[in-house]
């Protein structure tokens, strides 16, 4: 069965650490027009780790205004990614039901940099 609401792999402990998700908040967040698909250019800043570029396809539920100053976790050791003109250096994680993507926070804020685990 390989359905999005099914489990399709089971891993080991050792190879879940090996995904570094990591809490960082956004600095910047602007209209990517340059993609097919509806999406923000953001700046997370994570603390000791600087700051990274992504681009999200958050556009149905969030603003920009509103997305700055918020905290999300994202993956921060995926290797860098070309999407149009910049280059994602991590993945903003959020929930999605069908076309539309809930990030994913931290209930609290936290410092910037937190390892998520």
């Amino acid at each position: 069965m390989n359905n999005e609401n099914s489990v399709q792999e089971t891993l080991s402990w050792k190879e879940f650490m090996k995904v570094e998700m990591r809490v960082g908040t956004i600095i910047s967040a602007e209209g990517f027009p340059e993609v097919r698909n509806p999406a923000y250019k953001l700046i997370v800043d994570f603390g000791p780790l600087g700051t990274r570029k992504t681009s999200a396809q958050i556009t149905k539920l969030y603003s920009p205004e509103e997305l700055v100053g918020q905290q999300v976790i994202a993956v921060v050791n995926f290797p860098p990614k070309q999407i149009a003109n910049i280059m994602s250096e991590c993945l903003v994680m959020g929930a999605v039901d069908g076309k539309e993507v809930t990030l994913i926070k931290p209930g609290k804020k936290v410092e910037n940099g937190m390892r998520v685990g």
